[in-house]
């Protein structure tokens, strides 16, 4: 894997590679990355271009036949193969296995891809397209690297702002980086290369925040208070459907609770092992092994109660506000609920009080 996919064009008499694999969600950085491979070919003669988008009616036939036609007299060629759903199926995935093997001459081929998951990344089709050529694989500009990703668009065009203004411009384009750039771009237009003022940034960009409903509980685990609210008035204002939220939630503390049973049942075993024992990603297992340490077991039977009582709510058969009692569940996981048993039984019968309404 290529960590930084500017790096394959950063020198224009670079070699090229006959494929490119760019896999990644990230639909901005994905499209930049193949423009950079198109345009660095262009310049080594690659003028022509062919684009094959794979859906439910494509015939995988067309793939070969392409492969076999000769470039002596087309010249030579960019290949832009594009695989939405990351999924080309038994067929494709032969088909791409057989243009692997022998690829065309005076062709550069660019497979996109979204990103890739453990299994997909273990197919014999991917592991073709990774011997035969360059997978890059773009990786998603979280939260913790927003501010920097900006501060860096805004120095290319030569501009710069302090550290507060960057930070009020990364809440406000949180969850949305095809709309960070064009604000950035935005500010190209409206105000000389130099430093800007909180003032000049704060007029010329909008609120266009977008949340993912995943974002919430990974959120609600770090007990962020603050942004689990900003995002759950998020998604309030996009219209998510509450229930979606609820069953997001609800299966997160589900599995706390799967955890903190694995150890009571096996004494000795740590969290790291039974988190491996119930197949949650390496990935997770740092978040989660935070919240197992920091909620106890009977904060989180008492949030899988109030998870009902919402969901009771939800379906009509109690009242309540829906979205306050979604913002009181992510309260089990802050520290006031644990810190010790008054603290934690005193934070319980407000809790009760409220699921006996």
């Amino acid at each position: 894997m290529l960590p930084d996919p500017e790096k394959i064009t950063r020198q224009p008499d670079g070699d090229l590679a006959p494929l490119y694999v760019v896999s990644g969600d990230e639909l901005l950085l994905v499209t930049e990355t193949v423009d950079r491979i198109r345009a660095h070919a262009k310049q080594q003669g690659y003028t022509e271009r062919e684009i094959f988008t794979v859906d439910q009616r494509f015939d995988w036939a067309n793939l070969s036949q392409w492969g076999r036609q000769s470039s002596l007299l087309s010249g030579r060629r960019v290949l832009d193969l594009r695989i939405p759903s990351g999924k080309p199926g038994k067929e494709g995935g032969a088909a791409i296995e057989l243009f692997c093997r022998a690829l065309p001459h005076d062709t550069v081929t660019v497979v996109t891809l979204p990103g890739m998951d453990k299994q997909g990344r273990a197919s014999k089709w991917f592991r073709a397209l990774e011997q035969a050529g360059q997978v890059i694989e773009i990786k998603p500009v979280g939260r913790d690297r927003l501010a920097h990703w900006i501060r860096q668009r805004l120095e290319q065009q030569n501009q710069t702002v302090d550290r507060d203004t960057l930070q009020f411009f990364a809440n406000r384009v949180e969850g949305n980086l095809l709309a960070a750039h064009q604000e950035i771009r935005k500010l190209e237009l409206l105000y000389p290369p130099g430093r800007l003022t909180f003032e000049q940034l704060k007029n010329a960009i909008l609120d266009v925040t977008r949340f993912d409903v995943l974002q919430l509980p990974e959120v609600m685990l770090s007990a962020d208070m603050a942004r689990y609210s900003r995002i759950l008035e998020g998604l309030q204002g996009e219209g998510m459907a509450p229930p979606l939220i609820l069953a997001v939630l609800s299966e997160q503390i589900r599995l706390l609770i799967k955890i903190h049973l694995k150890k009571k049942s096996s004494p000795g075993i740590t969290a790291e092992q039974a988190m491996t024992a119930l197949r949650i990603w390496p990935s997770r297992q740092k978040l989660m092994a935070g919240a197992v340490q920091r909620v106890r077991y009977p904060i989180l039977v008492q949030a899988l109660m109030r998870a009902a009582a919402i969901d009771r709510i939800v379906k009509g058969v109690a009242k309540g506000d829906i979205w306050e009692e979604l913002l009181n569940l992510g309260l089990y996981f802050t520290a006031e609920a644990n810190a010790n048993p008054a603290g934690r039984n005193g934070f319980l019968s407000v809790i009760n009080s409220s699921l006996n309404k």
